[in-house]
């Protein structure tokens, strides 16, 4: 994924039911993720258009997935299941053993791919967050 493909990601992250976009989606944002973890998110593209996305970053330690996210005429294709392989044979190269991601409690069709796609959901880990 490049800044070539924001508009593009952007749009289809409004149109995906259960993923909440925040400032920390606006396009600076994303341009500095992109630079800081290059070559790890991808687009899946089809006719030249965005059809779906893998955020992929990493802190050194362990990887973390964002906004993967396929149109839903694409869903059960393969596409998502492609840009994450993707997104974990890039933190294996950097090292990195572990990938982690978020997903909400309300997001059904979210839960339900990450479960059956061999993704462990932990229990007894909290997530505290603070406005910096």
């Amino acid at each position: 994924m490049t800044m070539n493909d924001y508009e593009a990601a952007i749009g289809l992250w409004r149109a995906t039911e259960g993923l909440v976009l925040s400032e920390a989606d606006s396009e600076r944002s994303m341009e500095l993720f992109l630079r800081r973890n290059p070559g790890l998110s991808f687009v899946g593209v089809e006719d030249e258009a965005v059809i779906g996305t893998a955020l992929c970053g990493h802190d050194g330690r362990r990887g973390f997935l964002y906004h993967v996210a396929v149109r839903a005429e694409y869903r059960g294709r393969g596409v998502a299941k492609r840009m994450v392989e993707r997104c974990l044979d890039g933190l294996r190269e950097a090292g990195i053993s572990k990938c982690h991601l978020f997903a909400l409690e309300g997001n059904e069709i979210g839960n339900r791919y990450w479960a059956g796609s061999g993704w462990e959901r932990r229990n007894g880990i909290l997530l505290y967050s603070r406005d910096v």
